[in-house]
């Protein structure tokens, strides 16, 4: 890679990839293009905020002009495309945004990527389109897990859009020869992921003695990726993936909502006696059923035969010892 275009890297993943690209020197150039919603936040970049090769804007996917402008004036070889609306929750309330983001603007992306190639066709031109294990539906207990050749079967608004983003990325391959690989991936944890999301609230309210909201019965189970793993597996597939390939990226670490919270509140204690923080009851004593989330999927697994057999990448951060960097992180947030 020589100067690549990262969307969406104020956000949770993006950053953490920016940040992992410029710190181990595998890229000439870095291009950040985030729109600064809600999600997006400079603070996340805040680490790098000096670096020479490393320049930030503030725009959007959608904005074909800006986008044109950009791969044209520091000649993009390498697109990664964080850049989405991710919160289910939130495109239950608001589908359309999601569509707007996560369809619409991955498709004017790719659609300047691909006339910007035609003109400029280089050798190690590649475009890669970061999605989610939601795209393929829900699984029972027993199910086997998710193959990069599961059918696409997605419950919420969220995931249809990803699939739908997942979709238009694979016609411009195929249609238009746009060397391009893709993706998806189970749930991230980590340093700078959106409060909103379900770790970085439970650490939130065991540190502020909130109750600790859990959907349904807590029974539903989800596969939990570190994010520095995520990272990188996607250098793997950037570097020695093949053009027009999913890749399925996953921890290997399935757990129900209720025993993560569990594991965290366990964590939490031992975090307050090692600090000689006082508190006047375990942090499990927070855990609170709520209304469940209408089409709530019940599990997610995610196969990666593939990213071992090919890379011979494997995720490494066990999740309590991922969870613990994770809340010394929110301690000094």
């Amino acid at each position: 890679m020589k100067n690549i275009l990262v969307t969406g890297s104020a956000g949770f993943i993006g950053s953490n990839f920016v940040i992992h690209v410029i710190e181990n020197n595998l890229a000439e150039k870095i291009v950040s293009l985030d729109k600064l919603t809600y999600a997006g936040n400079l603070e996340n970049l805040k680490k790098i905020q000096n670096s020479s090769n490393h320049i930030f804007i503030k725009g959007d996917i959608g904005d074909s002009v800006l986008v044109r402008e950009l791969l044209n004036e520091y000649q993009i070889d390498t697109i990664i495309n964080f850049a989405a609306e991710s919160h289910v929750d939130r495109s239950i309330e608001n589908p359309l945004a999601f569509v707007e983001t996560n369809v619409l603007g991955t498709a004017r992306l790719l659609h300047e990527c691909h006339l910007y190639y035609q003109k400029n066709p280089k050798k190690n031109f590649k475009f890669h389109h970061i999605s989610t294990d939601e795209v393929y539906g829900s699984l029972n207990d027993n199910d086997p897990s998710f193959t990069e050749v599961t059918p696409f079967a997605p419950n919420s608004p969220y995931s249809a859009s990803k699939a739908s983003s997942d979709h238009f990325a694979r016609a411009y391959h195929h249609t238009y020869g746009l060397p391009l690989t893709i993706s998806n991936c189970s749930n991230n944890y980590g340093p700078r992921q959106h409060p909103e999301k379900l770790i970085p609230t439970i650490i939130r309210c065991c540190f502020e003695n909130k109750p600790i909201p859990i959907y349904g019965n807590g029974k539903n189970i989800r596969d939990w990726l570190f994010v520095q793993d995520h990272v990188e597996g996607i250098i793997q597939i950037l570097q020695h993936g093949k053009s027009g390939e999913t890749y399925n990226i996953g921890g290997e670490q399935e757990l129900d909502n209720l025993s993560l919270a569990k594991m965290i509140c366990e964590l939490m204690d031992s975090y307050f006696i090692k600090n000689n923080i006082k508190k006047e009851f375990s942090c499990e004593n927070l855990l609170q059923f709520v209304h469940d989330r209408p089409g709530h999927d019940f599990r997610y697994s995610v196969d990666i035969s593939k990213m071992k057999k090919e890379f011979q990448w494997s995720p490494h951060k066990k999740t309590h010892e991922g969870l613990m960097e994770t809340i010394e992180y929110y301690a000094h947030f």
